[in-house]
């Protein structure tokens, strides 16, 4: 899959008659895989290539930094799951503050015109561009016209009886609620890191654990969860722990401590993925290590119940 960024780098050759899925695309979600879907679908049918255009970082970190939500995913990890969706390539256009003062027309004429030279370009229904979002789709529909492309909608994703959006799937991360998430997302809310050496805390009271250094800005809340762990290909059951350990006292940094069901392994300094199943309970303090470890065997038997139900 190639990927070019704007302005620095020209249109590939190869890109002939791009058939254009235009967003953030933050958490690759249901909605998102509809859209991925048509355009992968239409480039067939054209004989042309299917890019997603995104933006790098986020337009709302620089438009109103105080209002940027908490992505869903790091950059890497969009590109992952775009190249896993069959892209031929990703266009990422560097969103800058002059960038932000472009009126609608600007934007259509230099990115999507000149650079990429565009055949079809599909938004979702409530698609807004421009400075100040003056421009809608039906403004995109009317510049296509004008300059020699088609310009789509997808109509919006439900799920149940909600619209399936970025917006609600961080809100519901945030809450806590990774299970409702992940039916909004299709898969689980997962975070990457690499593991990092704690104070063997864990297993001095007989659940080693691996402390996780992440790059991914939302983290549900403190609390306990049953979770998945992704190691060199391998997904492992798990329990992990968001929290300050209040039961000594020693922190006040949220720490990410993740106890691999029936695995020993040394993970220090490993590359993992980190998947959110459901929530089991909050973060509490005990009378001591004795108690502690009890609650942290009902984790466990509690997470053990979960996977054989989910045929994990």
């Amino acid at each position: 899959m190639d990927t070019i960024h704007y302005p620095d780098d020209p249109r590939p050759a190869s890109w002939r008659q791009p058939v254009l899925a235009l967003g953030n695309f933050d958490g690759l979600h249901r909605g998102h895989t509809k859209i991925i879907e048509r355009i992968r679908r239409r480039s067939d049918e054209r004989g042309g290539v299917a890019v997603v255009l995104t933006f790098d970082p986020h337009p709302t970190h620089v438009v109103r930094p105080d209002k940027a939500p908490k992505l869903l995913m790091t950059k890497a990890q969009k590109l992952e799951a775009l190249e896993q969706a069959g892209m031929d390539g990703v266009a990422i256009v560097r969103f800058t503050r002059e960038m932000s003062l472009w009126g609608p027309e600007e934007f259509v004429e230099r990115v999507l015109c000149d650079w990429l030279h565009v055949a079809e370009v599909w938004v979702g229904a409530n698609f807004l561009f421009g400075h100040d979002r003056a421009g809608n789709f039906s403004l995109l529909r009317l510049l296509g016209a004008r300059d020699g492309f088609r310009a789509e909608k997808i109509d919006p994703v439900r799920y149940k009886d909600f619209v399936v959006s970025s917006t609600r799937i961080r809100r519901l991360v945030a809450e806590g609620r990774v299970d409702e998430a992940a039916a909004l997302l299709g898969r689980e809310y997962f975070i990457d890191g690499k593991v990092v050496a704690g104070d063997h805390r864990g297993r001095e009271l007989g659940f080693p654990t691996a402390n996780l250094e992440t790059g991914n800005e939302l983290m549900p809340p403190n609390g306990v969860y049953a979770t998945l762990m992704l190691i060199d290909g391998v997904i492992r059951p798990a329990v992990t722990n968001i929290g300050v350990r209040p039961t000594f006292g020693d922190t006040y940094t949220a720490i990410v401590e993740t106890h691999v069901l029936d695995f020993d392994a040394d993970l220090y300094g490993r590359q993992v993925r980190l998947a959110f199943v459901q929530r089991i309970r909050d973060e509490r303090p005990f009378d001591g290590p004795a108690a502690l470890r009890e609650q942290i065997d009902a984790d466990c038997r509690h997470a053990r119940a979960l996977f054989d139900r989910l045929s994990l």
